[in-house]
């Protein structure tokens, strides 16, 4: 072959084969990594927002306000309860990723840990048993709560919030019975029960225990309202439901902070924020599921999801409620939303804003 043909030839082959490689490279990828990239890019992946499905069939125009209003008046609550704004997005340690996924973890067998699953109290079906029971009388009902000095000491506290209080002051286990009757102590002794549940140690987000407890003592309160008088359904179901929230929520941020002490981080809010927002509803259901609740109660808790598959039920309705009135109610006693404001977010609620304005109404007069 003559010597310009060769000059022409050999880079016309080189340029083929460069073609070749990168064809090859597209299709089969990248070659050889670093397996520490991969994982980092993994990490990248599992922490980015997942793509909008966009809105599900059932969700109206006016139930997508109701939802949004409710997801707002709960977020600003937050802020409240960490006393931080939430949008820190300083430079996270490395591991954060890693520390997620722990807390994740932990989360998905809760029930399964002690140290932070509270178990159903032991006191709570006997007292429901003796609640059913029409040939209870009210020194025996009384008799019982009185047996565990705690108890007995929160309903009376709680049985003279302006919730439950109905005239004088109550002083005793007797006459908190005497006043509120079989509903109301049913209602209230759950509550009392639970209380001590709520009570946070350490240095970091000293106030978000009881903030949380202020919240859930108020939505179980308006849950059961609105069971009673919308939905016509199971008020005692819907306060108890109320309570169960408020557990999940504790027992995601007392997972969290420790994952955070476990590394000598320091904590982050809205980091922590976000895992109680993805999380607090698979929690509450795993609790819901160790105490051997029904099915529509765990139907109820699923209908609290950011993206339910289906309209909520008459209980998760009730729930969903009682979380966004209580909140508001809350946001109101700390001159952080006006009394316009409030009748705006209640407004959402459609055919059913007057009841809710008489059911946040009373929640609002319950100093918080």
């Amino acid at each position: 072959m003559p010597m310009h043909t060769w000059v022409i030839a050999v880079p016309v082959a080189l340029a083929l084969l460069g073609l070749s490689l990168l064809a090859w490279i597209v299709v089969h990828g990248r070659g050889p990594r670093d397996p520490a990239l991969d994982e980092a890019e993994r990490e990248d992946e599992d922490s980015a927002p997942a793509q909008s499905a966009g809105a599900p069939a059932w969700l109206s125009e006016e139930a997508a306000a109701y939802r949004a209003a409710c997801a707002d008046a709960l977020q600003r609550l937050q802020a409240i309860a960490f006393e931080s704004d939430l949008s820190d997005e300083r430079a996270a340690p490395p591991g954060r990723q890693s520390l997620e996924r722990t807390v994740r973890t932990r989360l998905a067998q809760i029930a399964e840990q002690p140290n932070y699953a509270p178990r159903r109290p032991m006191l709570l079906p006997k007292l429901i048993q003796a609640m059913r029971d029409d040939d209870v009388s009210r020194r025996e009902l009384a008799s019982i709560i009185s047996t565990d000095p705690v108890l007995a000491g929160n309903l009376v506290r709680l049985a003279n919030s302006p919730v439950y209080r109905r005239d004088a002051a109550i002083e005793s286990v007797d006459r908190a019975v005497a006043v509120l009757g079989t509903e109301g102590m049913r209602s209230l002794a759950t509550a009392a029960l639970l209380q001590p549940v709520f009570r946070i140690t350490g240095r970091h987000f000293v106030r978000f225990g009881e903030i949380t407890w202020q919240h859930t003592f108020l939505s179980a309160s308006a849950a059961e309202s609105h069971a009673a008088v919308i939905e016509n359904s199971d008020p005692f179901a819907a306060q108890l439901l109320g309570l169960i929230m408020g557990l999940a929520t504790i027992v995601v941020f007392r997972v969290a902070s420790d994952a955070y002490q476990e590394r000598r981080y320091v904590p982050v809010a809205g980091k922590i924020a976000g895992l109680i927002d993805a999380e607090v509803v698979p929690v509450a259901r795993q609790i819901a599921a160790s105490w051997e609740l029904s099915e529509r109660m765990d139907v109820a808790l699923a209908d609290q999801s950011a993206a339910p598959a289906a309209a909520p039920s008459s209980l998760g309705r009730s729930l969903q409620f009682g979380r966004f009135a209580a909140a508001l109610a809350m946001l109101r006693a700390r001159a952080l939303i006006d009394d316009e404001a409030v009748q705006a977010a209640l407004a959402t609620g459609g055919a059913e804003a007057d009841a809710f304005t008489r059911i946040w109404a009373r929640l609002a007069a319950t100093p918080s």
